[in-house]
Formats: structure tokens, C-alpha cells, sequence
């Protein structure tokens, strides 16, 4: 095991891990935009409902927020088609501009999927909001169940995203990866390293499941959720299979650069990366690795690698007062530190501020995953059938944003629904 480097990513981990103020944000967000959707006339019965890194519980303090405004259908599975989700973007971003608050709206039209992004909040998160995005709810939903299997999915996502964003390579409007095929390129490395971690997702789910999303939708949710935990909790109950003990470090080292998208056939999550940043980002997936082996690696070099300034700063200042000494052991040069441009995903001086203040201590986080590395299991709940992540916190309970849920939430603060959702993968090798 690499010892530095363990070290090291376990501090960023807890600078990055989202607090309690980072979930009731979002919430606040998502339900200030229920309210503005309730006045559009065209929407009536629409539902608010996140998706993405909030609802898969991947997501970092200054990620992006990603909104799907459900049509009502009489609780039936369906879809609008693309000129109607143009106009219905359009009513909500009059909506939007005359309620105020709501900043850098941009209405995307050409997309595959047509979205209207946003910023909200000081500090400002961006956002996206796409109409009747069931499918993608529903990979989220798949992610967030796939926490379930090995405590340490999650972190090593969270840690693979933020050196994305720090080497440039995490912006799909600039050509390169956007966060889902990050989290992809770590599922496909748990699938396909020695000992593997995860089974093909072909064990979990054997159809496709974008096309099992049909009829009533809490039947199809549930359906495809029973089926899914079943399996999930089978794999994990067998004591046959030889047991991957990779420390974080090794499996960060290790992991492979492949995107394909599991969920979905065919489907090319990495479609925005342009070919001429193809070879970029394998440039700096070598040199990370190069890098990460010098046996004259430093600590100054893994922290320019691996977070951007300002979080590196955060980390020194904990480490400060964790030695008690008043002085840093081993002062960072501020020429040494990379001048970066500020942008809505890196953390602003009051985020800082905060995770100096809040963060929880890394022995804390680190105490939640080890524990379990093998079996991070599934406890069930017989009166619903469902099965739930006590580890996990409530607002990350993807079923909460349901259309059943958010009815239950209007009258009493807080919901929480049935479980759905899922589906399948394979290796390449297995592809034929």
C-alpha cells in the first residue's frame, strides 16, 4: 500500500464529503423549483424530482444539481415528445426569470437531451433541468444501489471526480468527460480488476431495463427494485467467491480508463469528448499514474495532482491544527501552488470557511468504509419489501423524490416511498 498516498486521499475525503447543509440545499433548491413549476399552467401535475450525483450519493458540496420535471400522466409510464419538452423548458424558464433568484439561465434546445441549466444560491451551485428524464432518474437510482455492494465505490468515485476536475478533464462542454462516465470508468474498474469487486451487472439485472420501464410506474419501479436487491443481496451472501482486499490507494492507482455505459444499449456516455482531448486525458491518466509510483513522490506533488488550491489550503489548515503546534510541519510555497480560475464547481472562500469548520474528521469517514469493506450490507424492511442503506443519510434516499414521495412530503414535511429501478451490464469481453 502506498502510504502517502493513502494518506492523503483519506484527507481529501474529509474536505469533500457532503455535509448536512449540502443536502438541505439541494432540497431547498429542488422545492423552490416545485413551487415555481406549480405556476405554469402547462405543468399542472408536474412533479419536481432530482437525479444525477444527489440522488446516487455521489455527488461533492459544489457539484451540479440535476432536475427532471416529471409530466403527470394518471401514474403511467410516458414520455413527451422533443418539441413539447422544448416548450415546456420554455414556460419554465419565463417562470423562472419573472420569479427571480434564479441565475445564468441558459436554455440548452440541441442537446440529445434538451435542458435548461441554472445557478442558484451564494455560493452558486449550477444545475440542470430536463423534462421526463426517467431514464436517467433510473441510472441514479442503479449507482446509488450499487453503494450498496462495497464501501469503497463511493469514495473512490468522489476522489476519481475531484482529480478530474482538477487535471481539466471533467467538462463535457469543453470536450471532455462529464461526472456520470467518471463514475462508469470506476464501476467498469470494479467489475474488471483481480479479484473483481462487482459481478457483471448482467447477475444483477439480465434485461435491459429502460425497456422493463413500462406501464403504471410504481409497479414497473418496484418490479425492477425487487428484482434488483434480490440479486444484489445474493451476490453479497456468497461466501464462495475470493474477496478483493485492495486498500483505496491501490484501487485508485489501478483503476482504468474505459467508459461504457451500463445502463443503457447502445449508449455512449462519453460522446462529448472531443477526439482531439482523447489524447489528453490519457496523457494525464499515465502521468497521474507515473507520478503516483515516483519513488520520490512528495506530498506537494499529490496534492497538485490529486484537488485544485483551494481544497489543498483547507487540508494544510486542518493538518495545522490537528498537530497542535501553531505552525505547519511542512509549510506549502504558495509559488508551488497552480494559479486556477474560479468556476461554480470549485469551492468559493465561504465553502472553505465551512469545511474547516465542519468536516467531518477523516478517522470518522474512514471508520464508515473500512468496517465493511467485503459485505456493506442491505438491511430490509419487511412491511414495504424494500431495502435501505442505514449508513446512508435520509435525503439521499433516491425514493423520497418520487411523485408519491413529493405528494407525502406536501403534507408532512418530509416523505419517503417505495424503492425502484435498475438494470444491467456486462465487460466488453462478455459482449459478443
Amino acid at each position: 500500500m502506498n502510504a502517502p498516498l493513502e494518506s492523503t486521499l483519506w484527507d481529501i475525503l474529509g474536505v469533500i464529503e457532503p455535509q448536512r447543509d449540502d443536502w438541505l440545499f439541494r432540497q431547498r433548491i429542488i422545492q423552490e423549483l416545485q413551487d415555481v413549476v406549480r405556476t405554469v399552467p402547462s405543468l399542472r401535475g408536474a412533479t419536481v424530482e432530482p437525479f444525477g450525483s444527489f440522488v446516487s450519493n455521489l455527488f461533492t458540496p459544489w457539484g451540479d444539481l440535476d432536475i427532471t420535471v416529471m409530466l403527470d400522466y394518471d401514474s403511467y409510464i410516458s414520455s413527451a415528445g422533443k418539441k413539447r419538452k422544448l416548450s415546456l423548458l420554455g414556460d419554465v424558464l419565463r417562470a423562472l426569470k419573472e420569479k427571480g433568484g434564479w441565475w445564468r439561465l441558459q436554455f440548452i434546445p440541441h442537446a440529445k437531451v434538451p435542458i435548461l441549466k441554472f445557478e442558484k444560491g451564494r455560493p452558486a451551485i449550477s444545475g440542470d433541468i430536463s423534462i421526463d428524464n426517467l431514464g436517467g432518474q433510473m441510472k441514479s437510482k442503479c449507482l446509488f444501489w450499487l453503494n450498496q455492494i462495497d464501501g469503497r465505490f463511493r469514495p473512490l468515485v468522489l476522489l476519481v471526480k475531484e482529480w478530474a476536475k482538477t487535471q481539466n478533464i471533467n467538462s463535457p462542454k469543453f470536450g471532455t468527460l462529464n461526472s456520470y462516465s467518471l463514475s462508469l470508468l470506476v464501476l467498469f474498474h470494479f467489475q474488471t480488476c483481480e479479484p473483481a469487486i462487482f459481478p457483471p451487472l448482467q447477475a444483477i439485472y439480465p434485461t435491459n431495463l429502460v425497456d422493463d420501464l413500462t406501464g403504471v410506474r410504481e409497479t414497473a419501479e418496484k418490479t425492477i427494485a425487487d428484482l434488483f436487491h434480490a440479486n444484489i443481496r445474493r451476490f453479497i451472501a456468497d461466501r464462495s467467491r475470493p474477496v478483493n482486499r485492495s486498500s483505496l490507494s491501490e484501487l485508485f492507482v489501478s483503476f482504468l480508463a474505459k467508459v461504457e455505459d451500463p445502463f443503457e444499449q447502445p449508449a455512449n456516455t462519453a460522446r462529448t469528448v472531443s477526439v482531439r482531448n482523447l489524447d489528453r486525458i490519457q496523457e494525464v491518466i499515465q502521468r497521474t499514474q507515473l507520478t503516483i509510483l515516483s519513488p520520490n513522490l512528495t506530498w506537494i506533488d499529490l496534492h497538485q495532482l490529486l484537488v485544485k488550491p483551494e481544497l489543498s489550503r483547507v487540508i494544510l489548515f486542518r493538518k495545522q491544527n490537528q498537530n497542535g503546534s501553531g505552525q505547519m510541519m511542512h509549510p506549502l510555497p504558495q509559488q508551488q501552488l497552480p494559479q486556477t480560475r474560479k468556476h461554480v464547481h470549485s469551492p468559493s472562500a465561504p465553502v472553505i470557511a465551512a469545511r474547516v469548520q465542519s468536516a467531518r474528521p477523516e478517522n470518522q469517514l474512514r471508520s464508515r468504509i473500512n468496517g465493511n469493506h467485503h459485505i456493506h450490507g442491505l438491511s430490509s424492511n419487511p412491511k414495504q419489501g424494500t431495502y435501505s442503506n442505514s449508513a446512508v443519510p435520509e435525503e439521499s434516499n433516491p425514493n423520497k423524490w418520487s411523485k408519491q414521495g413529493m405528494q407525502q412530503q406536501q403534507q408532512q414535511q418530509r416523505g419517503d416511498v417505495t424503492n425502484s429501478r435498475q438494470q444491467l451490464w456486462r465487460p466488453r469481453s462478455q459482449q459478443s
